[in-house]
């Protein structure tokens, strides 16, 4: 491998290079914000929208009676899950800009087909549901690989957590929004059709402003470039590097976040697609209320974001603890909190609606330290590979998330009967806590020996300690 590609910047290197307030990377986070946005709320909206399309006694038309509506939900992921690794791949080798936007665009196509596929019947919807994970399939692959290219090493947790955070706000503005749609006299067809416009917005914009990597950026200064690229330890990124995938089955630290990946899929996606059908059966609430207390307990998780973040950068900056250490501890915080509060939920979820309102709120927003705990420890072990280990673990988790609805299907054959619930609950406590617990014991947050740049990140990381060690540990760990 040609030694020039590889390079870092002295500057960069002894943490005296800040970057910008606010530059190209920073605009290009924002579009990625927006990319998850979109998508889950597209994802999402028929979580909300189902109820009103089920419920015969609306006064709007069309209605349907399905009694197939956890298999229409977990549809999604029959797709999401196909095209995982070959999209990480593709955004590898090829760059994930275009991808992105045929991805994005089809998706939206589908979107707004909903209302007219549904006419066929449900399995009209299921056809859209499918190519929508098939397209999603590409976003999140993509997504890890733009942050590996743009985003300095310093800045990881915050940046990439505010990119990953764009899933939580699409879930927190699509189930308000879908309820309002089907409770206005534009009936539930409409929702479909501003989620898919929405998505066909983004396209426009990102064909236009966005870039496979800083060196490809036409508007980006010199000076944020050089940044980005020293901090990173490379100049230019190699076309010819292969994909080495029996390291990759080898190592351990990458089947660890396989699991925990999973086991957070589990949770997260029973409790996103089944929540507005728990409230609905549990306490008969209208549909537009319904879709509002539905998207508190993730207005409260997209908030706790940001502080989880800040957290772990200034943990991880301040050399207070190792990046895997604190990759454990908020995956920690993200999963074992959450377990508890769903025991609790079994057993007193049907109390009250201001008992299930705050355990639904612990359980969600607690989850919320996954994102700077596993979400981002793709880029940890591999700035290089980080889209095709998206792709890797997403994939194999988009198994979980059909998973758990399909529980649903089987064991809730009454909507109403709560002992039937506290099976999905307990079930879903025990798969984060085993996940997490695989992550705590084999877990890292270190550049792994596969990837192109492992041997400079080495050399720079045994020179920090041999400068902290001469002048009293006074750098920048």
């Amino acid at each position: 491998m040609d030694n020039k590609q590889y390079q870092v910047n002295p500057i960069a290197e002894n943490g005296k290079t800040k970057g910008f307030k606010f530059g190209t990377r920073h605009a290009q986070a924002l579009l990625m914000f927006f990319l998850l946005t979109v998508a889950f709320a597209i994802r999402i909206c028929l979580s909300v929208g189902i109820v009103a399309m089920t419920d015969t006694t609306s006064s709007f038309t069309p209605t349907y009676d399905w009694d197939n509506k956890s298999t229409i939900m977990s549809s999604f992921f029959w797709g999401y899950m196909l095209t995982q690794i070959i999209a990480g791949q593709i955004a590898k080798n090829f760059g994930p800009k275009i991808p992105l936007c045929i991805a994005m665009t089809i998706c939206s196509l589908f979107t707004i087909l909903i209302p007219t596929m549904a006419q066929l019947g449900s399995y009209g919807v299921m056809i859209c549901r499918v190519i929508q994970g098939m397209t999603q399939g590409f976003f999140f692959p993509g997504v890890a690989n733009l942050l590996g290219k743009w985003v300095p090493p310093s800045e990881r947790s915050r940046i990439g957590t505010f990119v990953y955070a764009g899933f939580t706000f699409g879930t927190v503005i699509s189930m308000p929004i879908t309820g309002w749609f089907c409770n206005s006299p534009l009936g539930w067809p409409s929702a479909f059709y501003f989620f898919g416009s929405l998505g066909l917005v983004w396209v426009g914009v990102w064909l236009f402003l966005g870039a496979n990597s800083p060196s490809e950026h036409k508007l980006i200064r010199p000076e944020e470039r050089d940044y980005i690229e020293a901090s990173l330890s490379k100049k230019e990124e190699p076309k010819d590097v292969r994909t080495p995938w029996l390291s990759f089955l080898k190592s351990l630290p990458l089947w660890s976040l396989l699991l925990t990946h999973m086991a957070q899929n589990w949770g997260f996606w029973t409790l996103v697609t089944e929540i507005p059908i728990y409230i609905n059966a549990m306490f008969d609430l209208d549909i537009s209320s319904n879709g509002l207390l539905s998207a508190v307990p993730y207005l409260v998780m997209w908030i706790s974001t940001f502080g989880y973040s800040s957290l772990a950068d200034y943990l991880i900056n301040r050399g207070i603890l190792r990046t895997g250490t604190v990759r454990k501890i908020l995956n920690s915080i993200g999963l074992y909190g959450p377990a508890v509060a769903l025991i609790f939920m079994s057993f007193f979820g049907n109390s009250s609606l201001a008992v299930t309102m705050l355990l639904l709120i612990l359980a969600v927003g607690l989850n919320a330290a996954t994102v700077s705990g596993f979400n981002v420890n793709h880029v940890d072990l591999s700035p290089t590979h980080s889209g095709t280990l998206m792709g890797i673990t997403n994939g194999f988790a988009a198994s979980m998330s059909f998973c758990g609805p399909l529980l649903v299907q089987l064991v809730v054959t009454n909507e109403e009967d709560h002992e039937q619930w506290r099976i999905i609950f307990l079930t879903a406590a025990a798969v984060q806590t085993l996940g997490n617990t695989l992550f705590v014991l084999s877990g890292s947050g270190d550049v792994q020996k596969w990837d192109p740049s492992y041997d400079e990140v080495h050399r720079r990381e045994s020179n920090k300690v041999n400068k902290n060690t001469q002048y009293g540990n006074n750098e920048k760990v």
